[in-house]
Parts: C-alpha cells; structure tokens; sequence
C-alpha cells in the first residue's frame, strides 16, 4: 500500500506524522519504506538518522544547437511552451532551468540540429532507518524543475508492504507528481484559520486527483473547529488527532520522534492504518471496523 502523507501548507505536522507512522508499523512486524519526496527542503533524515547505504545523480536532458546545421528558422523556440529557447538575429539560447525536457524542440527542428545533453539536477540517496527502508531526493541549489527527482525517488523505492511518502507542502505540481499513484492521501492540518484555508484547497486537489484521502489534525487543542465543522460538512473522514503536548515540541527540538518518548501514541498510528487497511480491503493490524465515506475517501 502507498500512503502519501501531504498538507495545504508548511508547517502543519507533516513530516511529524511521517515518520512516527514508519516507526510505528514497523514495530508492528510490517515491512514498511518512507519516501522523502520534498525533494527541495528533506528532513525526515534529522529525526530517523540512518544510514545511507547508496547515492545516485539524477539528470534531465536539455538541448544543444549545432551552430553549424542550424539556420535560425525559430522553429524551436515556437514550439517550446516554456520559452526555454530563444533565437535572436540568428543566434540560438538555451535556458536549461527553464526547459522541462519534453524534446519538442529536436522533434521539430527541421536541419536536425539539436541533440540532447544530460544535466544533473539532484541525488537520490538510499538506506535504513529504525528497521524500515529510507530515500529521499536532494535538489541541486537554484533547481526548479522538481517532478524528474521526484520521480526518481518513487521509482528507486525498495519492495515493502507498506510505502509511506513525505510530500512536498502545498498543491504544486511536484506535490501531484509524489500523490499519483498512490492508494490513499493524509491530509495534515492544523485547527486554525489559515490551516482550514490551505486544507481546502488542498482537498480540492485530492478529489480532482480522485484518490482516496482523509485529514489529520495536528496540535489538536489550539485554535478552534472550524476544521472539524469543514469535514463533517464535507464528509470528510478525520482519522487522526495529535494534541498539543508541549513533549512533543521538546522531542521535535531535538529531532527525537514523538513515538518515542510518549508511546501511547503508536496506537494512534496503528488505528489509523488499520482504518484505512479496512477500507482498502488490505490487511490491516488491528481490525479497525471504521470506514472512509465515499465523498471524502474516494
């Protein structure tokens, strides 16, 4: 099964439930990998610390002009839907950052003359972490073009029951690259205005994506329930609440997992996969009856 773990905005708990769902159904007996696809800004490595066992460069490929063939027609520069190629007064420019490597301009130029070169954009590194499976991308300084790592990410991610992706925050492209094919979305959030406000949109993504999903509120106790009000309006099942607990914060501090040093909250993440197994018709740990409603859970 592939849970990706995402968020209307940064800073909501992410990567917080992450990596406590790991640990926790890997102490249940199941075999379990945790993808770090925020590729830009990782750090589940701060608070599993594991060791990395393999690392790879990842390219994209980008144009190169042969001067010499090239008549400066501008053909390419018209088909590119990025404004990645430039012709001025006969002269060809490449923007590589720009270019997301779909190859319609070597497919277009009528003289042949472009042929594809490979940039390295990032690294993809792979290990263990507390008897569970880790990767995570890296993407060079002043990148932007996201998807290919994270693409690459899913695609060197180890054989396991159970595969759980850090998305990016946010509804971006690079976060619906880390949510296809998955079987199920958490969505996390926090009981305030701006936390409701993102989780919409958010929401709106998913259901567009047609992907089963569910919310978790995280530093419940703070705020209001708004949040609550919004899913039970929208039939949106909540299936995990962490609250405010000032042990938490202090274990995050200190990149310590809040399972932990508070393990009463491994069941909180084992109901919740157990939830979710029921609906999916996958073996669950527990034998949660509870099920997702049709409009919120796909």
């Amino acid at each position: 099964m592939k849970i990706t773990i995402a968020s209307g905005k940064g800073g909501t708990g992410k990567t917080t439930v992450a990596t406590n769902l790991a640990l926790s159904l890997t102490r249940t007996g199941h075999r379990v990998a945790l993808l770090d696809c925020d590729v830009e800004e990782p750090n589940c490595h701060l608070f599993i610390q594991p060791s990395f066992e393999k690392s790879s460069k990842v390219t994209v490929p980008v144009p190169r002009v042969d001067m010499e063939k090239c008549t400066g027609c501008g053909k390419c520069a018209e088909v590119c839907a990025f404004a990645a190629i430039a012709v001025l007064g006969g002269n060809v420019l490449v923007f590589d950052n720009l270019c997301h490597s779909c190859g319609g301009c070597m497919l277009f130029c009528p003289e042949k003359a472009i042929s594809e070169v490979d940039r390295e954009i990032g690294i993809v590194e792979h290990g263990t972490a507390k008897g569970f499976s880790f990767t995570q991308g890296i993407l060079n300084v002043g990148e932007v073009n996201t998807p290919p790592l994270i693409k690459e990410v899913k695609r060197q991610a180890s054989e396991a029951e159970i595969i759980i992706l850090d998305a990016p925050p946010g509804t971006s492209c690079q976060v619906i690259e880390t949510i296809q094919e998955s079987d199920f979305v958490l969505l996390v959030t926090e009981p305030t205005p701006f936390g409701l406000n993102d989780l919409e949109i958010a929401v709106e993504m998913v259901r567009a994506l047609e992907i089963p999903f569910a919310v978790a509120v995280n530093r419940h106790g703070i705020g209001d329930d708004r949040v609550h009000t919004y899913c039970e309006e929208e039939g949106i099942p909540l299936l995990l609440e962490i609250n405010e607990d000032r042990r938490i914060a202090e274990a995050y501090s200190v990149g310590q997992l809040a399972v932990e040093v508070m393990p009463e909250l491994e069941n909180k993440f084992i109901e919740f996969y157990d939830s979710i197994a029921h609906h999916l018709h996958v073996g669950g740990i527990g034998g949660s009856d509870e099920k997702l409603s049709r409009r919120g859970g796909g």
